[in-house]
């Protein structure tokens, strides 16, 4: 890990554990991008140059017909300037013009990672972790300033870039466009990889070849949303999981954003990501100034599953935070489909009663225990206990939860009101609203306007307030719409564009607020399920309700596109009922389990209504779970068959010292008379011998890895099938 200027080839070469990133300094203005890639001990950085004359369509720069911004490789181009590609920034000056001339002034190296004002970020714990390069551009005729920093982790092969805007001028600027990052590749050859899908239904990974033109995913949804992900990867054409080379992108932000790859008319491709500049303007008086969220930018020579593991690692270890960023996370119990909004305090207790001699360690109450809850159709804004179904209060139901030996976790969804609550008939104007216009509903709900001080500090007192009456260790954390009729009361008109942003960076306030006063409780975030499940999110809640889809076929598809850049440690995962509340789909009880396992575990039934036999199951999962959920939670992970690819699906977990390992198969449909069938093991020591638990066999760590495992004779009859192997070194 390093960074440094080399004065003769006025290059900055930034090198982590096993790459490299050159930037050059052209004519003392202008920051090209050399390249980023394996590592280059000491790069010659003149025998890297390339260029060309280009035709006479291409604006020539200073008068050298040899030279156009619009060729060169930019690491922060603008618009108009004569680079007629997609830019990363674009501001609008008092007269109109939207013209900028950024040119070169400074550069600084610091140790260590500055945090980033009102955002989330990774984190170091000491300044000796990471390296900071500041690259400071100005454009003379505004006085913007344009800080571009880029840091270096000791450990990890990132890149983690942002910029930071400054009016230092004299008259007003409007930014129309701020991305965080834009990086030029000199080829195209690359597959672009992104995590699509709807509610129920996310996060399913999708490969493509990159083509001409623009290919983009985006959020104007208010959050980061169901249907993208704020992640790209980029990569080579024979990347599978463990050979070629992967490009990772991840935006640690939970709003709209855009991540998109442009390949011209030379067949380079030119990568940009930040706050989707669609329906986002931002104001900067003289003296403001803007700072955008980062990008955490992951080279794998080693294919797509290193590209995944260092993304895990990061955001484990220096993105998650509190006293949960690495303790075992406790086996739940969510009272949700087992009662809906129809329970009572004694349905409550006797759910605890007949959960805990299973071995589960704590009791959600979800929707419903506030205000005059009994549908989706009010009181969300009115949190105080509903006593009707609750007499003794929150108090008292903890109490007598924790009498049982389990703990009490709670669900909220702050950042909504209900049109019929007494929040709202108070205080109309707390919700997003524009004025004369129709106030559409989701889910029977409005969005409150979290770009408001004042909101921020009322949900911060009702929320504090309930986690103060009692004995509360869990919070689940929802938001179940998105956003329509964008606009705050208290913005004046010039800055109602500013509203998405500013909603942002209130929930930011608002989490963090929170988990500073209570860092005794684990919070977890939902949207919908997994509506918002992304790295801003993380740095603030170490995991996420992975899908409201429990349905294990389903969450086989969700689960693996998720690992590939979250880690399981932040992916929560329940046993539902058969047949499934989301599918109707009838599967079986281990098979279920096995799902549920390879993330957070727990539960989504009434364990008041459970036959013997399923008890009898539910022990013998949690126990298992218990010992091994150690090296599940928090070991490397390695996905090893694909469910986009066919009817079987493979991952596991490796202990970092590759003594122990936890595989888990499953196959979806039971064809008769079908192949025989073995798969490949990745992760392990090849110089190791493993015993398999409930097989005879010691098998080496080369054999395991190398010809692979074959399916045990006895291996489940029927569809969806499922085993699980544990291996221990001997």
């Amino acid at each position: 890990m390093s960074i440094q200027f080399e004065e003769k080839s006025k290059s900055f070469i930034l090198q982590t554990e096993n790459s490299t990133y050159v930037i050059q300094l052209l004519r003392e203005k202008f920051l090209s991008h050399v390249y980023w890639g394996a590592k280059i001990k000491e790069p010659v950085v003149e025998a890297m140059i390339k260029s060309a004359g280009r035709a006479s369509f291409n604006a020539t720069t200073d008068g050298d017909r040899e030279f156009s911004l619009d060729t060169m490789p930019n690491e922060y181009p603008a618009y108009g300037n004569s680079d007629l590609r997609m830019p990363a920034y674009q501001l609008q000056l008092e007269n109109g013009s939207r013209i900028t001339d950024l040119v070169y002034e400074s550069y600084e190296i610091v140790r260590g990672k500055p945090a980033l004002k009102g955002l989330p970020s990774v984190y170091t714990e000491s300044d000796t972790e990471a390296d900071t390069l500041h690259l400071t551009l100005k454009d003379e005729l505004t006085g913007l300033r344009v800080i571009l920093s880029y840091t270096v982790m000791k450990g990890y092969d990132v890149i983690i870039r942002s910029a930071h805007l400054k009016n230092e001028g004299q008259q007003k600027l409007k930014l129309l466009r701020a991305l965080s990052m834009s990086m030029d590749f000199d080829h195209c050859d690359y597959d672009l990889i992104t995590l699509s899908g709807s509610w129920i239904r996310e996060r399913h990974e999708v490969r493509r070849a990159l083509v001409n033109g623009t290919q983009s995913i985006e959020s104007r949804r208010g959050a980061s949303g169901h249907s993208e992900n704020p992640f790209m990867a980029m990569v080579s054409k024979d990347a599978g999981e463990e050979s070629g080379v992967a490009y990772g992108f991840s935006l640690v932000y939970s709003g709209n954003f855009l991540a998109s790859v442009e390949v011209d008319q030379y067949k380079t491709a030119r990568v940009a990501m930040g706050i989707n500049p669609f329906d986002f303007t931002w104001e900067l008086e003289a003296g403001e100034d803007f700072v955008t969220p980062e990008v955490v930018m992951v080279y794998s020579g080693n294919g797509i599953g290193e590209m995944s593991r260092t993304y895990h690692r990061l955001y484990r270890n220096r993105l998650a935070r509190g006293r949960y960023r690495n303790a075992e996370r406790p086996v739940i119990i969510n009272n949700w489909e087992a009662t809906y909004f129809d329970f009572m305090e004694e349905k409550l207790i006797e759910l605890a009663k007949a959960a805990a001699p299973l071995g589960v360690e704590m009791l959600v109450l979800d929707d419903g225990w506030f205000g005059k809850r009994n549908s989706d159709n009010c009181s969300l804004g009115d949190w105080f206990v509903n006593e009707e179904k609750l007499p003794g209060g929150l108090n008292n139901l903890a109490k007598a939860i924790n009498e049982e030996g389990l703990k009490f976790g709670l669900w909220f969804e702050p950042e909504m009101v209900s049109p019929d609550s007494e929040l709202y008939r108070e205080h109309p104007d707390w919700c997003l609203h524009v004025p004369d216009r129709y106030r559409n509903l989701g889910r029977n709900q409005l969005v409150l306007d979290f770009s408001r001080k004042d909101v921020q500090d009322a949900i911060i007192k009702m929320v504090s307030d309930i986690l103060s009456s009692a004995a509360i260790s869990y919070v689940k954390w929802d938001m179940n719409r998105n956003m329509s009729e964008i606009g705050s009361e208290l913005l004046p008109a010039n800055r109602q564009m500013e509203t998405a942003h500013r909603y942002i960076l209130g929930v930011y306030r608002v989490m963090e607020e929170l988990i500073t006063a209570f860092p005794e409780v684990l919070f977890e975030s939902c949207s919908g399920g997994g509506g918002r499940f992304d790295p801003g999110i993380l740095h603030y809640m170490p995991q996420n309700w992975t899908s409201d889809d429990t349905d294990p076929v389903e969450r086989l598809k969700i689960q693996y596109g998720t690992s590939m850049v979250y880690p399981v440690s932040a992916m929560t995962a329940h046993v539902a009922d058969s047949p499934s509340h989301q599918t109707g789909r009838v599967t079986p009880f281990e098979f279920r389990g096995n799902v549920a396992m390879a993330g957070n575990f727990g539960y989504e039934l009434d364990a008041t209504k459970l036959s013997d036999e399923v008890k009898e199951k539910i022990k013998i999962q949690i126990a298992d779970y218990k010992r091994l959920r150690g090296i599940i939670q928090y070991g490397d992970f390695y996905r090893l068959l694909s469910p986009f690819k066919g009817n079987h699906t493979a991952w596991m977990f490796v202990s970092e010292e590759k003594r122990e390992a936890v595989v888990f198969f499953y196959r979806i449909m039971n064809i008769p008379n079908d192949a025989l069938f073995r798969f490949r093991l990745a992760g392990l020591s090849e110089d190791l011998i493993y015993e398999i638990e409930g097989m005879e066999q010691e098998i080496s760590g080369q054999q395991l890895m190398n010809y692979g495992l074959n399916i045990p004779k006895d291996f489940a009859w029927g569809d969806f099938g499922s085993r699980m192997f544990v291996l221990k070194a001997k």
